[in-house]
């Protein structure tokens, strides 16, 4: 091989080497794809819905440790975010952040209250009018709790169709991986056609 030949290959090689590396520390640190796999935040998104995620909103972590970067803010009411599950930290899950440390949160007949007051919630869905009494299960009533430090109460924005905190509790914010952004793919598995009107949607 020729040494203008080699010089050629290793630049390319390089150049590769350097692309890697920086997909990787996007992905680690600013942003990372992610695609909904259920109907539990419906409609806000769907089956098929493809979506950036923010990791530097938030502060990313470092990986491999439990150390987190300073982020711009900390989440709050509102926010869809991605997150490790408490159950199975091998998955990963998306709701609606509901409450943060230190606020109280609770459900009254499908009603959410937070700090005592109703939260007005235009995102959610309700696929069954009926209600099931306290006691039966957390689905439509479930006890007033107050938020511990370090951890977020998560909800699907379809309520009768998610099984979120009300049912395994809160979650670290050390699962947490960042707030969803926007749609930049969706695919109707039904009709086996891209959904056009649902790209760069934005997430709220």
């Amino acid at each position: 091989m020729s040494a203008k030949k080699g010089s050629v290959v290793r630049e390319y090689f390089e150049a590769a080497v350097w692309a890697v590396a920086l997909t990787l520390a996007l992905r680690a640190f600013v942003v990372q794809a992610f695609r909904i796999p259920s109907e539990s935040m419906l409609e806000t998104l769907q089956v098929g819905d493809f979506l950036f995620v923010n990791k530097f909103e938030y502060g990313p972590k470092i990986p491999f440790t439990h150390i987190r970067l300073p982020g711009l803010r900390k989440p709050r009411t509102g926010d869809v975010i991605v997150f490790k599950s408490p159950r199975d930290p091998s998955k990963d899950l998306i709701k609606r952040c509901i409450a943060t440390a230190g606020e109280t949160v609770e459900g009254k007949d499908k009603q959410v209250l937070l700090d005592g007051k109703p939260l007005r919630e235009p995102y959610v869905i309700h696929i069954d009018p009926s209600i099931r009494a306290a006691g039966f299960d957390y689905r439509d009533n479930f006890p007033r709790r107050t938020i511990p430090p370090g951890e977020l109460f998560m909800m699907g924005d379809n309520r009768d169709n998610s099984d979120d905190s009300r049912f395994w509790g809160t979650a670290p914010m050390d699962n947490v991986k960042g707030r969803a952004m926007f749609i930049y793919w969706s695919w109707d598995q039904e009709k086996h056609w891209p959904r056009w009107n649902r790209l760069f949607r934005g997430i709220h």
